[in-house]
Parts: C-alpha cells; sequence; structure tokens
C-alpha cells in the first residue's frame, strides 16, 4: 500500500472533527457529507466547543465565524491558545476580509465561504490538512528515534523524505552485512556510506572508499586485491590491496556497476569465501570487511541487459538504502543552501553575504538534475561573483540566469498582447509544460495542475495540442 493510501486509512478510522454552527442546517448538511469517512461531532456555540475539545480529542474544529455570544475569532484565539495541536478552518458568509485575515493570523489553517457549494473542496481541504498533521507527527516520531545516541555528521535536512532515510540508516548501520545504495548523481550516496560506518560496530576500524569507475579495469583487480612482485610488468614490490587495508573495517564500492565481469566473477568469491587472492599469487588470504556499495544506475536494469551478473547483485543488495534526489525534498533546499552559503562566506571572506529571497525562492522551485552537488556549485558560484552583501539573480550561473531571462522575456511578450490573447498564450504554455513534466501523463497532470480531467481534455482541443507528442513511447 503506498504512503497516502496508509495516511487515508488511517485518518478514516481514527480522524475526529467538530464542526461548530448555530445553525443546525449546517450542521446536518455537513454532517452527512462527512460521516462516511470521519469521526463528526457538532456544537451549537463556542462555548459547547470549547467543553467538548476540553473532553474529547480532535484533529480538526471547522467553526462558523459569526455567532450569537462569543463569535469564531474568540473561539479560534481559545483553541490555539489552550488547544495548538488543534486545526481550525474558518467558514462564515457574513465575514469581512479583515476578520478573515485576522483569523488567518491567528493560526486558521483555512477559510471557506458560505454557502459552501462544492462539498467535495471541503474532504480534499480536510486531506490536505490531515496529511500535514499526519508528516509533522512523522517527523517528531522520526527525529526522537534518530536522537537516540545517533551520529548524523555531515547530513543536513529535516524533511520527512530524508527523516525516513536517516530512520533506516538507524536500523541498518549496526547489522554486519553488506549494503546497496542507490540515487542519482550528487545525492550524497558516499555521505551515507560514511555515515552507515560512523555509527557501525566497525567504527574504530579503518574506512576504505574505491571509486570503482575512476579505476583503468586493468589496474581494479591489482588495487582491490593486491599483487605479487613481478606479477606484472609494473610490479616491481608486493601491494597491499584495499580489501586487507580494511581488514575489520569497511570497503565502500562506489559505482559497482562499473565494473566489468571478470572483475565481478572474483568479487563474488571474495563475498562468498571470505577470502581474496593477490594478483601473481598462489594463496588465499582471509579478510574480514563490510562491503558497502553504490551505484547511480538503475542494477536492476543493468541485470536484465546483461551488463551485471545476478547472483552479485543479490549478494549485494542484502539491504537497499535508496537516497532521494533533491526535488523530492524540496523543503531541505533552504537548510542546504545556508549550510553551503556559511561555507562559502569563510573562503570568499565574505562574512556579510546574505541571499535575497528571491533568489531562494528560485532555488526551491528549480529541478537540480545535479541534485545536492549541483546545488553547492551553484552557491560557490553566486557567492564568488556577489558584488553586494545580498545574492541577487544576476549572482547565479549562466545557465540558471538565462533560462529566469527567457521566462521574463515571455513575460514581457505577454504584456503585448490583448488580456484575452494574453489568457489564452499562457494557458497553452502552461498546459503544455505540464505535458513535457507529466511525460503526456493526463491523469498526473491534472493530478499536478488541479484541472479536472475533462477541462483538460477541452483545453487540448482549444488549443489543438496532442498528447501523444508528449508521452514516452520507447
Amino acid at each position: 500500500m503506498k504512503n497516502d493510501e496508509i495516511q487515508t486509512e488511517f485518518f478514516k478510522q481514527n480522524a475526529k472533527i467538530l464542526i461548530v454552527d448555530d445553525e443546525q442546517d449546517t450542521l446536518d448538511i455537513f454532517r452527512r457529507h462527512l460521516e462516511d469517512e470521519y469521526h463528526i461531532d457538532t456544537a451549537h456555540s463556542a462555548e459547547e466547543a470549547l467543553e467538548k475539545l476540553e473532553n474529547n480529542t480532535y484533529h480538526i474544529a471547522m467553526t462558523d465565524m459569526v455567532m450569537p455570544g462569543t463569535d469564531g475569532i474568540e473561539l479560534l484565539t481559545q483553541i490555539k491558545k489552550r488547544l495548538p495541536h488543534v486545526a481550525v478552518v474558518m467558514i462564515s458568509g457574513k465575514a469581512t476580509i479583515g476578520m478573515a485575515v485576522e483569523a488567518m493570523k491567528i493560526g486558521a489553517e483555512e477559510f471557506i465561504e458560505k454557502p459552501v457549494e462544492d462539498l467535495d473542496l471541503l474532504k480534499i481541504i480536510i486531506k490536505k490538512i490531515l496529511k500535514t498533521k499526519w508528516q509533522h507527527e512523522e517527523i517528531k516520531r522520526l527525529r526522537s528515534i534518530l536522537a537516540q545516541e545517533f551520529d548524523r555528521t555531515q547530513i543536513i535536512g529535516n524533511s520527512l523524505a530524508i527523516q525516513k532515510v536517516m530512520e533506516k540508516v538507524k536500523r541498518i548501520a549496526h547489522l554486519d552485512t553488506t549494503i546497496l545504495v542507490t540515487g542519482e548523481t550528487g545525492v550524497g550516496k558516499d555521505l551515507f556510506a560514511d555515515l552507515i560506518y560512523l555509527n557501525s560496530k566497525r567504527k574504530a576500524q579503518k574506512f576504505v572508499t574505491v571509486n570503482c569507475g575512476g579505476l583503468p579495469e586493468n589496474l581494479l583487480e591489482s588495487m582491490l586485491f593486491g599483487h605479487k612482485k613481478g606479477s606484472f610488468t609494473d610490479a616491481i614490490r608486493d601491494k597491499v590491496g584495499y580489501f586487507q587495508e580494511a581488514d575489520g573495517g569497511t570497503l565502500f564500492l562506489d559505482e559497482i556497476t562499473e565494473t566489468n565481469k571478470t572483475f565481478q566473477v572474483k568479487l563474488l568469491r571474495v563475498l562468498e569465501k571470505g577470502v581474496v587472492r593477490p594478483v601473481g599469487a598462489d594463496m588465499d588470504i582471509e579478510v574480514n570487511v563490510r562491503i558497502i556499495t553504490s551505484t547511480n544506475k538503475d542494477i536492476e536494469k543493468e541485470v536484465k541487459d546483461g551488463n551485471f551478473r545476478q547472483d552479485l547483485y543479490y549478494r549485494l543488495n542484502v539491504i537497499h538504502l535508496h537516497i532521494p534526489p533533491l526535488r523530492e525534498r524540496r523543503e531541505d533546499i533552504p537548510l542546504l543552501t545556508n549550510a553551503f552559503l556559511r561555507e562559502f562566506r569563510k573562503k570568499y571572506d565574505k562574512s556579510n553575504l546574505e541571499i535575497s529571497d528571491t533568489v531562494m525562492s528560485v532555488l526551491i522551485s528549480r529541478e537540480w538534475e545535479g541534485n545536492i552537488r549541483e546545488l553547492k556549485n551553484t552557491i560557490e558560484h553566486a557567492v564568488a561573483m556577489a558584488t553586494h552583501n545580498k545574492i541577487v539573480l544576476e549572482d547565479l550561473p549562466g545557465n540558471i540566469y538565462m533560462k529566469l531571462g527567457a521566462v521574463e522575456n515571455k513575460l514581457n511578450n505577454l504584456v503585448n498582447l490583448s488580456f484575452s490573447e494574453a489568457k489564452d498564450t499562457f494557458e497553452k504554455n502552461y498546459v503544455e509544460e505540464i505535458l513535457i513534466k507529466c511525460n503526456g501523463d493526463v491523469t498526473k497532470a491534472s493530478e499536478l495542475s488541479g484541472i479536472k480531467r475533462p477541462n483538460l481534455y477541452e483545453k487540448f482541443n482549444k488549443h489543438n495540442i496532442d498528447v501523444n507528442k508528449y508521452r514516452n513511447n520507447s
């Protein structure tokens, strides 16, 4: 079951909602529409609502703003003061804009106008609030787990995605078994390998890192297993290999899918027998090494295509740790950005340098195909190029700044059109960009844009957009 489905089922069974309104008809309508999914309770006044809130547990309170006696604003204030964990949705047809703004400032999660004609929208709002609450609770739970004697050196991030990875690291770090770390280039697979080592039983012994993609094939075996003097032309003395060097400790084989089949056979033997044989030697040497490997490729596809041995894959993939790309943990971008900013302020002697809100917004919205490594390089470039006390758009690398310029040009072009023409042009460009992002998947495009499928198809017809052109048929 997917994570979102687990959340939905959890809240259907457990979520309690208190609806507060002095009009019985309103209470009846909301109850009928919501009670099939949630536990619904009602109150006719703020006083009755506060009594029920004190004596029961609720996830959400939905309250009218204008009621006889204590009004919704005062009820909201009391809830946020006494029961801050309860989310509050304000509903009213008589409130002024000023009252709505005041409610949001006090802490209301949402404001809905009466009459509520689209009751399905109400369900969407409730699910959104409950999902946010679930994520906050999950992060708190994960943080409490990670706080128990766990060294998370160099790992920056508090997003739910990264907290889940950290929880798994904590569970597997002390185990003495092989681990396969996967993830796109630049996500920090080496940092997580180091983190596992630092929290393992072998942390007092050596941690040896080998970039398998950076060594010529003819040297890889010699470097890892060692060699005897005279075993080949340049072997002028005996050499201890990385396996022996890491004996008792941990060996990290980065980019393991870059190795050839010959080496893979020999590595499989090491894993099965616990021995290595140096090049040119006639005897095996016992080694006690924990193996962590990594790859930025789809290793299962590599196995299917015949590029990587299936039996070795099974030996390496006893435990699989996948590191999510930066675009799936955008809430960590400000934390990472500020950490890199502190680092490069020292390097370039710019202690007063800050980052503008506009630049931060651009960084958060960017896809970051190169992940954390690309973000770090971007911040270093910006710090190096900054001429004032604040990083501005012009300080960003050319590939980012020029793309922003192209967007600005599009906006300038729209200004030269009539409102109707500009609206149609924007709509067409927007729908095309959504289709590109979703590879022509209309369902995903609908979810991402918030436009219902029938309405999307109307826009396809209106702008002569062929969906098939955006689908990946390979």
